[in-house]
């Protein structure tokens, strides 16, 4: 395809509540849309970065500037380009993983559509619906946290991940589990909160029956992360660590998990997000897509990825409704506890103009 001009679309999306992890608390989203324009259609893809550099390096101003820069001139140079050849052009620019894999995913989605198919097509999805987990932050109480929970599990969702960090850890997941039983599937999300020294403290959650532990020390430790996997009972779980193909691949040659959560704008889009998934179902490793409290436009595309056949653990792809009152498209909802794959073309969805110009704060439209 020969890219047209891609749009730069900035939007603001208040959460319905806010939401607390170990390095902060957000109550709203700064979103960057971007949308590329060829001669047969249009795509969508959403920038996952965060309004500032906490969970990543990248943050949304960045990703904007970097896009506007060096990517979107070097993408466009080309006569012609499909979304198999975008890692390729970008290459020659370092870093900046969540710039390119919005890039990527809009390149993608116009592909797609231009050819009558979808996004779970194209990836390989092998089921119509994917089971739904939830992410709880941080609260200020654990009768708060309780309540959180019961609303969720009301709600249908089929696993509850706890946030936790120093001082908010073995309590408020102590008291989930008595409240809710050993049925519920249970992890935590520690964001590299804790240091190996920590280690016999997160040993007492083994006590829990939890599916895993996510991320509990620095993003940079494989090696520590390896340590520890040996001293716990609970599976150890890499979410921060893991930006490449590559990097999965020495994480599980070390041993420092044995479940990966695959997040597509972490990785650099969602061609590396599915050579992640074939590297770790071809070494037994267990993988499920995590979530950044992504709009309707990231969201669809996480649903189609999550219904690869080695997503076996549910993702963080939670209804609209969790993170916004009134999503961008047509709002995901979740149908016994799973959200169906779309199966239309591209991604199936498509912000919906009125609404999309209600939340815009800024456009800028980046000729070819």
């Amino acid at each position: 395809m020969k890219i047209t001009g891609v749009e730069l679309r900035r939007i603001a999306m208040p959460l319905v509540a806010p939401f607390r992890t170990s390095f902060g608390t957000e109550t709203a989203r700064d979103v960057l849309l971007v949308r590329v324009v060829t001669p047969d259609a249009e795509g969508w893809g959403e920038c996952v970065a965060m309004s500032e550099p906490l969970y990543s390096p990248e943050y949304v101003d960045g990703a904007a500037e970097v896009m506007r820069r060096f990517l979107i001139p070097a993408l466009t140079a080309p006569p012609a380009v499909d979304a198999q050849a975008v890692a390729r052009v970008l290459a020659p620019f370092k870093g900046h993983r969540m710039a390119k894999a919005a890039l990527e995913a809009a390149v993608l989605d116009a592909e797609l559509r231009a050819a009558g198919r979808s996004f779970g097509w194209f990836l390989g999805a092998a089921r119509d619906r994917v089971p739904c987990g939830v992410s709880v932050g941080i609260m200020d109480s654990i009768p708060r946290l309780l309540d959180a929970v019961a609303g969720y599990v009301d709600e249908g969702y089929v696993r509850v991940k706890l946030k936790i960090e120093p001082g908010w850890d073995i309590a408020p997941v102590r008291a989930v589990r008595e409240r809710f039983g050993d049925d519920l599937l249970l992890q935590v999300d520690a964001n590299a909160a804790y240091t190996l020294a920590q280690a016999p403290h997160l040993a007492r959650l083994d006590d829990f029956g939890l599916l895993l532990i996510e991320q509990p020390l620095a993003e940079d430790d494989l090696v520590q992360h390896a340590a520890l996997a040996r001293l716990l009972s609970t599976p150890v779980c890499l979410d921060e660590s893991i930006e490449s193909a590559r990097h999965a691949a020495a994480a599980i040659s070390l041993g420092a998990c044995s479940i990966v959560n695959v997040k597509p704008g972490r990785v650099g889009g969602y061609l590396e997000a599915r050579r992640i998934h074939d590297l770790c179902a071809a070494h037994g490793v267990a993988v499920w897509c995590g979530g950044m409290l992504e709009t309707g436009v990231g969201r669809a595309a996480n649903v189609a990825l999550a219904a690869l056949p080695g997503f076996t653990l549910p993702g963080d792809t939670s209804g609209s409704g969790r993170y916004f009152a009134t999503d961008v498209t047509e709002p995901f909802v979740l149908e016994d506890g799973h959200l169906p794959v779309p199966t239309g073309p591209g991604l199936g969805v498509a912000p919906i103009p009125a609404i999309l110009e209600e939340v815009t704060t800024s456009t800028e439209w980046i000729p070819a």
